[in-house]
């Protein structure tokens, strides 16, 4: 008897189109804010040449957190300190602003941009942190579109560059509504792709989705370490290249540094050899310094000019509107001046104090009052995640290596200008918290409250 041919078993993964277009099968039921995110997240090119991502991230963070607002959940959502921290650096800035404002009398324009900065900048951080305890939320559909998005990347980087060899798109130009939207309307402008140059050399560079190229940088080193959450292979690692290529036509030296020191604190909680390694590289420094005749500082003095000299001009105007913004909170020192009140003259720009480094901006703005609010909400925010990090939580473990990348990162750009870029990072942290929080049940008398909060 002949032996019949054996059956072809359908593939039970789908295919990579099937996971964007119908992510439920794989992923399970949407809730609606899960659909909302998804699309949202997948159509950031058409806000990005709107004009409508500065406001459109916020809206649909704090609409989301509106909508599933119950009196109840607060008593039975119990949200980690991060969130109540990001919360209470939200409020200082506010406060902050408001007696800055007063102090000039509120004018309306004023008025209208500080409030926007307030909406899009730490007030959305903490209304991303929360919105995963509030709604339906899940972190495998968060890292799905968050994979997208770097995918995205690599595509909209080949079109841009295409765009630049070819000269068809050659000058930045601002949407129609950057008309009518308050505040700094850098945060608005759409550029191509161009050269710059780069340790000596010219290389193309482009800001992506957003208006300032060292930002994708940023995005790069955070996206990377969500996407490798993905359970779909080939998505994630279509979204880990997606980042890196970002990462790298972003030429953010800052970036570049972070990402390999991050990777390997993230790969230290679970790997005896990269611990014993940070022991290897510090002796071969020190053994290097004594070959070369110079001291440990001297090596290091010298590596940061070669750091600097990258892109002379980008380290001289950093330093120079950094100094001045220092130099200006020093006359306001506990509570920071609230709103920006002056600007560097750099050849034919006028750069608003406080730009740049984002703990030089907080003194400016905030004070040194300001100063421990923040850094109590990154410590915060570190700690959530630390004690998951060392009971072998992969997920915890790379969430701690993307705060502390964060912490370093925002030395090169202000934290609370360019958080609506990145806005799924925070969904993301809060997703994370949110599957390993146990809900408290709901008390129905005043036993029960006074029970639960004497067991909390």
């Amino acid at each position: 008897m002949q032996a019949s041919a054996p059956s072809v078993l359908p593939d039970p993964r789908p295919s990579l189109w099937a996971q964007l277009v119908r992510p439920q099968e794989d992923l399970g039921e949407f809730s609606t804010a899960e659909w909302v995110f998804y699309g949202a997240i997948l159509l950031t090119p058409l806000w990005w040449l709107s004009g409508l991502q500065s406001l459109f991230f916020p809206s649909i963070v704090w609409g989301l957190l509106l909508l599933n607002f119950q009196p109840e959940k607060l008593l039975r959502v119990s949200l980690p300190m991060m969130a109540w921290a990001w919360l209470a650096m939200a409020l200082t800035a506010a406060g902050c602003a408001f007696a800055g404002l007063a102090s000039i009398g509120f004018p309306l324009m004023k008025t209208a941009a500080t409030g926007v900065t307030l909406f899009k900048g730490y007030g959305m951080i903490s209304a991303a942190i929360i919105l995963p305890f509030w709604a339906k939320l899940r972190l495998k559909v968060v890292t799905r579109g968050v994979c997208w998005l770097s995918f995205m990347y690599i595509v909209g980087i080949v079109v841009l560059f295409l765009l630049l060899f070819a000269g068809l798109w050659t000058e930045p130009f601002f949407p129609p509504l950057a008309k009518v939207i308050p505040g700094d309307k850098l945060a608005l402008r759409v550029s191509p792709a161009g050269f710059q140059e780069f340790f000596g050399i010219v290389f193309p560079r482009t800001s992506l989705f957003t208006p300032d190229p060292p930002i994708p940088g940023v995005i790069g080193v955070l996206s990377f370490f969500v996407c490798l959450g993905e359970s779909q292979t080939s998505l994630r690692r279509l979204g880990c290249a997606g980042a890196l290529v970002s990462l790298v036509v972003s030429q953010s030296r800052l970036a570049w540094i972070t990402f390999p020191a991050v990777l390997l604190v993230s790969l230290a909680f679970r790997r005896m050899s990269v611990r014993q390694g940070s022991l290897w590289g510090s002796a071969l420094v020190n053994a290097l310094c004594g070959f070369l005749g110079v001291s440990v500082a001297q090596l290091l003095a010298q590596a940061k000019a070669v750091f600097t000299g990258a892109r002379a001009d980008s380290s001289k105007d950093r330093a120079l509107v950094v100094g001045k913004t220092l130099e200006a909170w020093l006359d306001q020192p506990w509570f920071g001046w609230g709103i920006a009140m002056g600007s560097v003259r750099w050849h034919i720009y006028d750069i608003v104090l406080g730009s740049f480094s984002t703990y030089a901006g907080v003194l400016y703005l905030q004070g040194v009052f300001g100063m421990v609010v923040f850094l109590t909400a990154l410590a915060a925010s570190l700690f959530n995640f630390w004690v998951g990090a060392r009971r072998g939580d992969r997920v915890c473990q790379r969430a701690f290596a993307t705060i502390l990348a964060l912490c370093l990162l925002v030395e090169g750009l202000p934290l609370s200008w360019m958080c609506v870029y990145y806005w799924f990072f925070f969904v993301w942290l809060g997703a994370v918290l949110a599957e390993r929080s146990p809900q408290r049940p709901l008390p129905r008398t005043w036993e029960q409250l006074l029970a639960l909060q004497y067991s909390a």
